[in-house]
């Protein structure tokens, strides 16, 4: 334990201190992280208490619907801040864990950014939360390399992507540092130790300190993130607005406050992305009570389906008119190197999904796998014509209400017995690589995070708890039907992982634990990394 002691704040570190480690663990960083951190936490506890307000508020009845009291701010002209050069041309953005040698393949993809995660494509383990820290600050003054097992070297080309962090969301906790004694806030501290260390880095350079930020419910959860970038800039001397953030619209509640997102960051903000996968486990996680509101198997959840589609209307609409990029999302299919016949389906999907983007009005899109860069730059280089983006195309003829917001009707949409099954495996083996220190795992072809298996979950928790529900099949789902299939399946992944012995060791007996506890639990878990990070360090 090493504890760096000043007038304001204690600073007591519980994760192993390595010699590398120090790069970025200073004395003065931490102070700094925990200046932000006794400030600004106490707002950050209160607005995560007025979200379980706000669900009570649901449960009893009452939809979310565009406010009232905000209605000037929506009905009044005005711009987002200036927008930097190097950020002009957002057309393919390539996303991935901080890991070294995702580092350098992402930089180098030819994709225009690359979004560094510390969030769901991350296992937020106390090695990954620091060395990914030191594998930016390396990467932005060009001095990381990694070499292979088999000898094989890696290194930045000479025209690299801009570079974006993405800290954890509002509800999570940096465990192993203690303000006070106090667990600080996750945000804060992937926040605070990359800009202490790296504005002047990045600005010198013609860039600047660039932040994707995650999982808001209200504008004033943008107000308190526009609050700490205003502090930390006063405290380091840098010019107001030097910090550009891109906001994800990744819950139900924050696609009705866009406007005053945008608003309250006006200085700090370039776009927004429409954070799908996030944003489909919102609306089952708000409404999980509410038969109204029951969805199909996950696959059949596209951004063709009438909610999302006035979803990303209403984005590219609301962006577009206060000077702001929109910025598309995810597609989670990757190609493969051993199957020419996955790779077609893939790049068909792919290119689907972002033909729907660029036509819709999307300046940008995001990529998980570099091999999809060119895929999506010749479809958003053909809709744009040679222009780094599409900002002036304003929708006037695009109107979306809160109703079309909440039309979760899917023609055709069925529960069947594969996509229950589908949901039960996907979870179990995403949380094993989670628990085993890899945020982003490639399952069945698709590209997995924290949020694709949230839907998988979550859905199996609706499907579970609202009265009579059926298959597709007719099968009625029940804790009965339930528990006979999660056996079967965990039998499969035992099997392919290796026997019993392997399915213990490698975390998915606890993965299938932790699983099993959150769909059975009448109380519905926020988040399943809540639960899974208290056991994270544990061996199995």
């Amino acid at each position: 334990m090493t504890t760096i002691t000043k007038a304001h704040a204690v600073v007591e570190i519980t994760g192993k201190i390595l010699p590398e480690y120090e790069t970025v663990l200073t004395r003065e960083a931490l102070q700094f992280v925990a200046l932000l951190h006794k400030k600004f936490n106490k707002r950050r506890e209160e607005l995560l208490s007025a979200r379980q307000v706000r669900q009570r508020k649901i449960e009893a009845g009452e939809l979310p619907t565009f406010l009232e009291s905000t209605a000037h701010i929506r009905q009044s002209e005005w711009k987002v801040g200036n927008i930097p050069a190097d950020l002009l041309d957002r057309q393919v953005e390539i996303t991935g864990p901080t890991d070294r040698k995702m580092v350098i393949n992402a930089l180098n993809s030819g994709a225009k950014v690359f979004m560094a995660d510390f969030e769901d494509a991350n296992s937020p383990t106390w090695t990954n939360m620091v060395e990914g820290q030191i594998n930016l600050y390396k990467a932005i003054r060009r001095e990381i390399d990694y070499t292979a097992e088999n000898g094989k070297n890696y290194a930045l080309k000479e025209k690299v992507a801009v570079l974006f962090a993405r800290p954890r969301g509002w509800h999570l906790l940096e465990k192993h540092v203690l303000v006070d004694g106090e667990a600080v806030s996750g945000s804060i501290f992937d926040f605070a130790l990359y800009f202490y260390h790296n504005v002047h880095e990045l600005t010198k350079r013609g860039s600047g300190p660039y932040y994707y930020l995650p999982k808001m419910e209200s504008h004033l959860e943008a107000r308190l993130w526009n609050d700490i970038f205003v502090e930390a800039q006063m405290q380091l001397g840098i010019p107001q607005g030097t910090i550009k953030s891109t906001v994800l619209i990744e819950t139900i509640l924050a696609a009705f406050e866009m406007d005053e997102i945008l608003f309250e960051l006006r200085e700090h903000i370039v776009a927004l992305n429409a954070g799908r996968w996030d944003y489909i486990f919102s609306v089952i996680k708000k409404f999980r009570n509410n038969p109204n509101f029951l969805l199909p198997d996950r696959g059949q959840v596209t951004m063709t389906v009438p909610f999302m589609r006035s979803y990303a209307k209403l984005l590219v609409k609301t962006c577009h008119k206060r000077g702001a990029f929109a910025m598309g999302g995810m597609s989670a299919f990757i190609p493969s190197r051993k199957d020419e016949e996955i790779n077609k389906g893939a790049f068909s999907k792919v290119q689907s999904d972002k033909d729907l983007e660029s036509t819709t009005g999307f300046d940008g899109t995001w990529v998980a796998h570099p091999d999809l860069v060119p895929v999506a730059a010749e479809i958003f280089a053909k809709v744009l014509g040679g222009k780094p983006n599409q900002v002036e195309k304003q929708l006037p003829e695009v109107e979306v209400t809160a109703a079309q917001l909440l039309d979760t009707t899917i023609e055709g949409g069925q529960i069947t017995e594969a996509g229950f099954r589908a949901n039960i495996n996907v979870a179990i083996l995403y949380i094993a690589s989670w628990l085993q220190g890899a945020g982003a795992a490639a399952l069945h072809n698709l590209m997995e995070d924290a949020a694709t298996a949230e839907i998988s979950r979550a859905q199996i928790w609706q499907w579970l708890h609202l009265p009579n529900v059926k298959t597709a099949e007719g099968t009625a789902i029940t804790t009965e039907y339930y528990n006979s299939i999660f056996a079967e399946e965990v039998a499969k992944i035992k099997e392919t992982v290796g026997g019993e012995e392997n399915f213990k060791t490698q975390r998915y007996a606890r993965a299938a634990s932790i699983f099993d506890h959150l769909v059975k639990s009448p109380n519905f878990e926020q988040f399943l990394t809540l639960p899974a990070y208290n056991v994270l360090d544990l061996k199995n």
